[in-house]
């Protein structure tokens, strides 16, 4: 669709669609298929992307990034997510939560960051605590000039490729309207600390080649100087920047449904069965019709949020309804494109039952479908009293 997009964002969407097309598609059965990112292939497309002028796109340019205001970057997100998260996760987005560095900070953390010389993960999931981060057991005891961690994180996406660790964990505990909660504080913790351990994860149905990690820490020591932003305020950090990553996979869900739609609506018009192509009738054309209808609100949902950042205007139930929306939407499209391609949607052979699988995650980390729900209609009742 076209939303009226500058000739620059077009030419953007057209540059990083090519890239996906030409770099990542030609990759990412033999990724998925063995769960194993070949080092020199995700060097090339960070190269690559770097060469492109794209590399660390979602920072300001004062950071050394591309300056790309919120609809641009979800546009290219969008069209990131047409591909393999286990390869275009290394087409480089920083944290943004990184933008919280000061001092020397800046130059040991941020900038290479931005640069493409260093890569971050971020730790907030434990077994005991999910939706509910200030449930979290994972601890940072201040002794003199440290803080010494121990606890467990896990679910912590591509930590095996990562140089250094953002780890929210608990530091107090205060008084609350809704009673006693944790005092959460962030952390940069490097790749060898002593008392780190970085632990094969679990093997999920979901982006097989993109891996999820088990943090181990035991009496690991972190210098003060470490802490990201204020101690005791990791918490409101969180928030401030978990809302863009909400958005991002918004953005990932359109571009996915968009590929799969594209595979469904060809199949439809080439495949033949009883003398005519599939998609003359009824019960697979008004298919179509539901998907795309569905694929462009969610769009519209998306790039609308991502305005209402640009415009400094409250986003937090725009972004949930893009998120919960675009979410739910792209596990209805792949399983209907799966229903139009019969049983060869669920083949190998195909990229289909892959995005079918892909989908099913969408819907639970960043925030989980009810949490979404939960934002959006606490947004509409509090005004209220209700």
């Amino acid at each position: 669709m076209d939303f009226g997009l500058s000739e620059e964002q077009k030419m953007i969407v057209e540059t990083v669609r090519g890239f996906v097309e030409t770099e990542i598609y030609p990759h990412e059965n033999e990724v998925e298929r063995t769960g194993f990112v070949p080092p020199d292939l995700a060097a090339e497309i960070r190269r690559k992307c770097i060469e492109l002028g794209f590399y660390a796109c979602n920072f300001p340019e004062e950071a050394g990034g591309a300056g790309l205001d919120h609809v641009t970057f979800t546009l290219v997100e969008r069209e990131l997510g047409r591909g393999s998260m286990a390869l275009t996760v290394f087409f480089g987005r920083p944290s943004g939560i990184l933008m919280a560095c000061e001092g020397e900070q800046r130059e040991r953390y941020l900038l290479p960051a931005v640069r493409g010389e260093r890569t971050d993960a971020l730790a907030i999931t434990e077994p005991d605590a999910g939706s509910d981060m200030r449930g979290m057991k994972c601890t940072a005891r201040s002794n003199g000039s440290d803080f010494v961690l121990n606890g467990t994180k896990h679910f912590i996406s591509h930590a095996d490729a990562a140089d250094f660790i953002i780890v929210f964990a608990a530091t107090g505990e205060e008084e609350t309207p809704r009673g006693l909660k944790k005092k959460i504080t962030a952390f940069l913790i490097d790749r060898g600390t002593p008392g780190f351990e970085i632990l094969k994860g679990y093997d999920s149905v979901s982006h097989r080649g993109y891996h999820n990690c088990t943090l181990s820490f035991a009496d690991c020591r972190i210098p003060a100087s470490q802490v990201l932003g204020e101690v005791h305020r990791g918490f409101e950090l969180a928030n401030q920047w978990l809302y863009g990553t909400r958005l991002t996979v918004a953005a990932t869900c359109v571009g996915r449904a968009r590929r799969v739609f594209d595979m469904a609506l060809s199949y439809a018009a080439e495949r033949k069965q009883f003398g005519r192509p599939i998609g003359a009738n009824q019960g697979v054309s008004f298919k179509l019709a539901d998907m795309i209808t569905e694929i462009d609100a969610a769009d519209w949902l998306t790039l609308s949020a991502a305005w209402r950042l640009d415009a400094a205007l409250t986003s937090d139930r725009e972004i949930a309804s893009a998120k919960l929306y675009a979410s739910e939407m792209l596990a209805r499209v792949t399983d209907e494109a799966i229903q139009i391609y019969g049983g060869m949607g669920l083949m190998d052979d195909l990229p289909l039952a892959r995005f079918w699988r892909d989908a099913r995650v969408e819907r639970i980390w960043d925030g989980t479908s009810e949490i979404q729900r939960h934002i959006i209609s606490r947004d509409l009742l509090r005004p209220l009293g209700a």
